[in-house]
């Protein structure tokens, strides 16, 4: 019983850390297409993203548990890097005030490795 109560911890853990690295891509896409100086062609990465994001019609559901939302978090990590330029230290922080009003406790080490990724 001991060993199930621990895998489902992981599993809570797994996907509270994938939920707050996709949270906070989500954002920084959200803050860089706010800025004046992103290109339109940037923009519409950033939408054509989130779009994918959003669209009821999935390669994977996301409702399975993890693997769901893997396609999600690879197509807006693909996304960061095609528009990494336009993501300045002000998106960074704009990104991360709004991850405090979406989370009590922030994964510190789930947002700086997407910040190494830029």
């Amino acid at each position: 019983m001991k060993n199930i109560k621990s895998v489902i911890e992981y599993i809570i853990t797994k996907a509270n850390k994938l939920g707050q690295g996709l949270v906070y891509r989500v954002l920084l896409m959200y803050y860089a297409w706010k800025e004046p100086d992103t290109p339109a062609w940037a923009k519409r990465v950033i939408v054509g993203a989130v779009a994918y994001l959003l669209a009821p019609i999935d390669s994977i559901p996301d409702l399975t548990p993890l693997i769901g939302f893997t396609d999600d978090v690879g197509v807006l990590s693909v996304s960061l890097m095609a528009i990494a330029y336009y993501i300045n230290d002000d998106v960074k922080v704009k990104a991360k005030e709004a991850m405090g009003k979406y989370f009590s406790t922030i994964d510190v080490k789930s947002i700086d490795e997407v910040d190494k990724k830029l």
